[in-house]
C-alpha cells in the first residue's frame, strides 16, 4: 500500500483546505443527527447554562457590586440583543467546533447608547477572515491568511469582511485592531494560526455510513414492495385484478388490506420472504459509531442515546474521561481565550465610566470562572466521598461548591438567609447544626 504524507506546515495545509474542511462540516451538523448531536454534546457539557465568574477582589463591598453590576449587564451583552452572555459562550463555542474556529469583537459603546458599561460583543464565524488576503506591508509586518503580525510574531490586526460572504455583497475586508477581536479555535500545532472543524477527523466516517445507512433502508422498502407472487400453469390467463404487462412483459396485480383472491386452478401464491437487513447490521452499525465517538472525545453512549449493557462503574469511566475533556475545553480555551479578556475589557470600561469606583487596589481584576457542574451518576456516594474529602482536609468547601457550578459566598448568604427566617419561625431543620444541638 502506498501511503504519502502531508509534510507541509499545518497553515499552509488549512490555507488549502480549511474552506473544504469547514463547509462539509457545516453541511454534515445541518444533515446528519449523529454530527448535530456531537456538537451538542460537547457544548452542552462544557458550557451548558455558563461559566460564571467569581471576583476574587479583596475589598468585599466591591465585590459585591461588581457581581450586581456584572449580572445587569449579561442581558446588554451581545450586540444583536438575542442572547445574554451565557448564550454568547455556548454560540461561541458552538461556532468554534462546527466551523474551527469563531471571532468576537469587543464594541464599546457611547454613553448615549444606555448600558450600564459601554461594551457589546459581537460574535462572527470563521468566514468573515479575508483568508486570501497574504502579503508583506512596508513596516515589515506580515499578513498571513487574514491575520497580521508584527516582526515579534504577536498579532496586530485581522482582516475582517462587514458581511458574511455567504450574503453575496460582502466587499473588501477592513483592518480591525487586533486589541478588539478575540480569536477562539483550538491549536493542534506550535505556530498554529486557524482553527479545525473538530468534526474532520470523522467526517468521511459520518457520510459513509449514512450513504451505507440509506442503502439499507432503500433495500428494505424495495423488497417490502412485493407481497408475494402467483405461479400458473396457464401463462396467457389473466388473473383477478391483474394489470397490462410492463416492457418486460411482466404482469403486476395489486393486493389490498382485505384483500380475498380468488385463484384458478392449477394457479398458487408464493408470498415474498425478503432476507432481512444482514445479521451485521447492528454490530457494523455499532462499531463505527463507537469509531465516531472516539474520533470526537465523546462516549458512544451519548453519541447514539444506547444504555445497553451501561452500569455504574461503566458508565461511570466514560464520563470520567469525557469531563477532563470538557474541562480542558472550559478552562484552556472558554476562559481564557474568550471570558478572561471580556473580563478585563469589562473591568476598564466600567472603571472609567464611572460605574465602580478605582481605588488602588490592584487585584481587581483577579477573577475565579465557575462553571455548570456536572450531575453525578450516583449521588449519594459521590456526595459521601466529597463529604470525606472535606472532613479529611482534602478538599475546601469553597472547591466542592464551585464543582458544583456555584458560588460559596452565595451559598452561604443563602444559607445564612435560610436560617435565620426558619428561627423567626420556629422551624427546625436537620441542616441547621445549631438548632439541633438546642433540641438534643
Amino acid at each position: 500500500m502506498y501511503w504519502q504524507g502531508e509534510s507541509g506546515s499545518i497553515n499552509n495545509l488549512l490555507s488549502q483546505s480549511l474552506e473544504h474542511l469547514r463547509s462539509r462540516s457545516r453541511d454534515m451538523v445541518r444533515k446528519n443527527s449523529y454530527a448535530a448531536n456531537i456538537i451538542d454534546t460537547i457544548v452542552s457539557n462544557s458550557v451548558g447554562t455558563g461559566i460564571k465568574p467569581q471576583s476574587k477582589a479583596k475589598d468585599a463591598e466591591f465585590r459585591k457590586k461588581v457581581q450586581e453590576l456584572w449580572l445587569r449587564w449579561t442581558d446588554e451583552a451581545d450586540s444583536s440583543g438575542i442572547n445574554d452572555f451565557y448564550g454568547l459562550q455556548a454560540l461561541v463555542c458552538r461556532s468554534m467546533i462546527e466551523g474551527g474556529e469563531c471571532f468576537v469583537r469587543l464594541r464599546t459603546r457611547k454613553r448615549e447608547d444606555g448600558l450600564c458599561v459601554p461594551l457589546q460583543l459581537q460574535v462572527l464565524e470563521s468566514e468573515h477572515l479575508d483568508n486570501k488576503s497574504n502579503q508583506t506591508l512596508a513596516n515589515g509586518n506580515v499578513i498571513r491568511n487574514g491575520i497580521e503580525f508584527n516582526r515579534l510574531g504577536q498579532r496586530e490586526a485581522y482582516y475582517l469582511f462587514r458581511e458574511h460572504p455567504g450574503e453575496g455583497s460582502f466587499g473588501e475586508s477592513v483592518r480591525v485592531p487586533a486589541n478588539d477581536v478575540l480569536h477562539i479555535y483550538r491549536p493542534l500545532r506550535p505556530g498554529q494560526i486557524r482553527g479545525v472543524p473538530w468534526l474532520s477527523s470523522v467526517l468521511l466516517k459520518l457520510y459513509e455510513l449514512d450513504q451505507y445507512d440509506d442503502a439499507e433502508l432503500v433495500r428494505k422498502k424495495t423488497a417490502a414492495m412485493f407481497a408475494g407472487f402467483i405461479t400458473r400453469l396457464d401463462p396467457e390467463a389473466n388473473i383477478l385484478g391483474e394489470g397490462e404487462s410492463n416492457e418486460h412483459g411482466v404482469a403486476l396485480s395489486g393486493l389490498e388490506p382485505g384483500t380475498m383472491q380468488l385463484l384458478d386452478p392449477g394457479e398458487d401464491i408464493k408470498f415474498s420472504e425478503p432476507s432481512d437487513v444482514g445479521g451485521s447490521y447492528e454490530a457494523f452499525m455499532k462499531q463505527q459509531l463507537r469509531a465516531i465517538a472516539v474520533g470526537t472525545g465523546i462516549t458512544y453512549e451519548q453519541l447514539t442515546g444506547d444504555l445497553t449493557g451501561v452500569n455504574y462503574s461503566s458508565i461511570r469511566a466514560g464520563l470520567i474521561e469525557f469531563r477532563r475533556r470538557c474541562g480542558m475545553l472550559q478552562h484552556n480555551i472558554m476562559v481564557f481565550q474568550f471570558c478572561r479578556p471580556v473580563w478585563d475589557r469589562w473591568i476598564e470600561l466600567a472603571l472609567l465610566s464611572g460605574e465602580l469606583d478605582i481605588g488602588e487596589e490592584w487585584t481587581k481584576k483577579e477573577v475565579k470562572w465557575i462553571a455548570q457542574g456536572f450531575d453525578w451518576v450516583d449521588p449519594l456516594k459521590d456526595q459521601q466521598a466529597q463529604q470525606m474529602a472535606v472532613r479529611n482536609g482534602f478538599k475546601s468547601r469553597s472547591e466542592v461548591v464551585s464543582e458544583l457550578g456555584y458560588d460559596i459566598e452565595e451559598i452561604d448568604q443563602e444559607i445564612a438567609e435560610d436560617q435565620r427566617r426558619a428561627s423567626e419561625l420556629g422551624l427546625n431543620f436537620d441542616s441547621d447544626v445549631t438548632a439541633s444541638q438546642e433540641v438534643i
